[in-house]
């Protein structure tokens, strides 16, 4: 039995899957939260891999008087880290009972670092990601819970492509990155499923970045 939130109601349906919406406690949406269970309805897998982004700093930025009022801040906060947070909290309970379970939660190489072509608040929702995973690591792993983030730089996918018909932002994104392309939804996909696997039994409580090398200097 598969159980998803979010963006991914549609497709879990057409693979008839149950649908268990865990989302409503919050906005109407800070998913998607992704469940994966094995038959007989053992949680497996947690996955939280949701972003907004407001290229609003600081400083300035279109929406500046929504950001004046802390409004853009927190909604930032909401739904990057509270979608991780909810995750957490609804599957815990049930890893534990069950003797175990991993979970996953999507940050950024902006929890890792200081990115200095990304707005602080995004930078800050992803950091809070990064530990909110270890501390639920270093917890619950007596009970069999690991707990891991994988943290991509810039993914190659249409939103970032419209981005990349300016050519000044197209070439400080590839340029920062030592091997010389984006990452690839596989290459974020690949992480995922290492990190769920039997092979990374071991591995809780780890920051893996997805990012040719971004965060190495």
């Amino acid at each position: 039995m598969m159980l998803y939130t979010g963006k991914l109601k549609e497709f879990a349906e057409k693979k008839g899957a149950d649908f268990y919406n865990i989302t409503n406690e919050t906005l109407k949406t800070v998913g998607p939260i992704l469940f994966v269970t094995a038959a007989g309805g053992v949680l497996d897998l947690c996955i939280a891999d949701t972003c907004v982004l407001d290229s609003t700093t600081i400083t300035g930025g279109a929406n500046m008087q929504v950001w004046k009022t802390g409004a853009g801040f927190l909604h930032m906060m909401k739904v990057n880290t509270g979608s991780a947070f909810l995750g957490c909290k609804y599957a815990i309970p049930v890893m534990r009972k069950q003797g175990g379970g991993v979970i996953i939660n999507t940050s950024s190489v902006c929890g890792l670092v200081g990115h200095k072509y990304t707005p602080e608040a995004y930078t800050a929702s992803k950091g809070a990601v990064t530990m909110l995973t270890k501390a639920v690591a270093s917890r619950y792993a007596k009970d069999g819970v690991r707990c891991n983030s994988i943290h991509p730089s810039t993914v190659d996918t249409p939103f970032v492509q419209v981005l990349f018909k300016d050519p000044e932002r197209k070439a400080e994104r590839l340029g920062e990155v030592p091997l010389g392309r984006l990452a690839t939804a596989a290459d974020v996909a690949n992480a995922v499923l290492y990190l769920a696997s039997e092979e990374a039994s071991f591995i809780n409580g780890v920051a893996l970045p997805v990012d040719g090398g971004v965060t190495c200097y």
